[in-house]
């Protein structure tokens, strides 16, 4: 690589791996920036207690409240972002999600494009991602012109014996999409891999599947360490001209034809916010006042089913979940939300929230119990906010749609104390863990509304495309990560044929 690049992707998660994947055989010169570095192969990886009880792994950061209260937020830094500890649920939004959709606390607005846009980039990333997975089993999935790439992780036995007793009440259980070779992720350690960090141990992360896709071809770059700072235009505001940054702690800058952001929902916000300059007092992509607003991270809860007459000796159990009450109650009104299995919980890691109970007690619960993660939508709210105070990040969540939450996570024990569960205890997960943050830089169809286009162009900013989980319009009620995997796809076929064709 000579002189400056043409593109800069800002940040190595699902939106900055998949597009880097995709574009590296354009030729063009490409540098990706990682503020972190590599997740090390270290004993820590599998070790819950260093994971769950001391966060090993938390960053060492806070953000804040809009009334000061600090706390200390669940998301990583590192090469791969998030998807690094991932449970690696690769699913995609229901046709009906990219709609209009009434909930009991609003309604949830329709995509700029229907499903059918997207389809054939869903493909492609489930091939990228080496999903495993089975069609047929779910009611609601939208219709796929290719296979999932590989068949799914199987049911180990406890799960396999729960998910018929749910079946034979009637609901749908369905095999999970995952992007996990679960022998080799075995072969290494026999731990569940969901809230484990990964090194290429055969969880399908952005850095594993994407970004090693990426890194084979010799004109893109990999600069870990680097710490974006501030994005500057050209005097005339349009175009961003260049990226400064911190590495070592000398500041540094690049000044490429490209500026992919891809930072994550809040960090990426956050940048655009401190590159506020006089002809932007708002902040960059921003003449929309939209930039930070709209901040959505699903309402969820873990469930944790008990009965004494259950022995739960499985190792991994994440393969099932239930869309029974995503398109509705069930029972004709507004819908609640997704139902899937969490990793196998453990006496290790319930200690971290029930610390005066002892390990050996939990693990005796967490032996006859099998755990669920109920996920509800949270419908964009221009209130929701990212906000800035110099360094600092001010984060103002203003959750809508809790009841239909409640509602799904009642359900949901009725079903399961119906499948033999007498006991069943539910926990809200609150800010501090990361339940898929999304929406503050959305796109759209008009630039007075959205500060992005469909290709995730900023309108105010020619060259700047902003590609991470922040561009979504809605949340909906299921793991984003496929969904922004595939629209980077979209977008990486854009910029190759009208960018870097030009």
């Amino acid at each position: 690589m000579n002189g400056q690049p043409d593109i800069v992707i800002i940040g190595s998660g699902i939106g900055g791996a998949t597009i880097a994947s995709a574009l590296a055989g354009s030729g063009a010169d490409i540098l990706i920036l990682e503020a972190g570095g590599h997740i090390e192969d270290r004993p820590e990886n599998r070790d819950q207690r260093a994971i769950f009880q001391r966060g090993h792994f938390r960053p060492k950061e806070s953000w804040y409240e809009a009334d000061g209260t600090s706390f200390n937020p669940g998301n990583y830094y590192n090469v791969g972002g998030n998807s690094k500890f991932f449970g690696a649920v690769m699913v995609r939004y229901r046709r009906e999600d990219f709609a209009e959709m009434a909930h009991l606390e609003g309604v949830s607005p329709a995509w700029p494009f229907a499903y059918e846009e997207l389809e054939p980039w869903y493909g492609r990333a489930e091939q990228l991602y080496q999903v495993r997975g089975s069609l047929g089993e779910d009611p609601t999935e939208p219709d796929h012109s290719q296979p999932y790439p590989f068949a799914p992780v199987p049911d180990e036995p406890p799960i396999a014996r729960v998910r018929e007793k749910l079946k034979r009440n009637g609901l749908n259980p369905y095999s999970l999409p995952l992007g996990v070779d679960i022998d080799k992720w075995l072969g290494k350690a026999k731990t569940p891999w969901d809230a484990h960090p990964n090194s290429f141990d055969g969880k399908m992360d952005a850095e594993t599947a994407a970004l090693a896709v990426a890194l084979q071809h010799p004109n893109v770059r990999l600069q870990t360490g680097s710490r974006v700072t501030r994005l500057e235009t050209a005097p005339d505001g349009k175009r961003i001209e260049t990226v400064h940054y911190v590495r070592d702690g000398a500041e540094q800058s690049v000044t490429p034809k490209l500026v992919i952001l891809s930072a994550g929902a809040v960090q990426s916000a956050a940048l655009l916010l401190r590159s506020a300059n006089a002809v932007h007092p708002k902040g960059l992509a921003n003449s929309s006042d939209q930039v930070g607003r709209n901040f959505m991270n699903h309402n969820s809860s873990a469930v944790l089913a008990i009965s004494p007459w259950f022995r739960n000796d499985s190792i991994y159990q994440k393969t099932f979940g239930f869309n029974d009450y995503y398109l509705s109650d069930g029972e004709g009104r507004p819908p609640l939300g997704n139902v899937q299995l969490l990793g196998r919980i453990s006496g290790r890691i319930l200690k971290a929230n029930l610390p005066r109970l002892p390990e050996w007690l939990l693990d005796r619960v967490s032996a006859h119990a099998i755990d669920f993660y109920a996920m509800s939508e949270d419908i964009p709210h221009p209130e929701s906010r990212i906000m800035v105070d110099g360094e600092r990040i001010v984060l103002q969540w203003v959750r809508t749609n809790w009841p239909a939450h409640l509602m799904l996570v009642k359900k949901l024990k009725q079903a399961l104390k119906a499948a033999g569960f007498p006991i069943v205890l539910s926990r809200p997960f609150d800010k501090r863990t990361p339940s898929h943050q999304c929406g503050t830089v959305r796109m759209g169809d008009d630039p007075t509304l959205s500060p992005l286009d469909v290709y995730c162009r900023a309108f105010d900013h020619q060259n700047l495309f902003v590609v991470d989980a922040s561009f979504l319009p809605t949340s909906a009620a299921v793991n984003p990560a496929l969904t922004v995997a595939a629209q980077a796809l979209r977008v990486a076929d854009h910029i190759t044929s009208k960018d870097l064709a030009a």
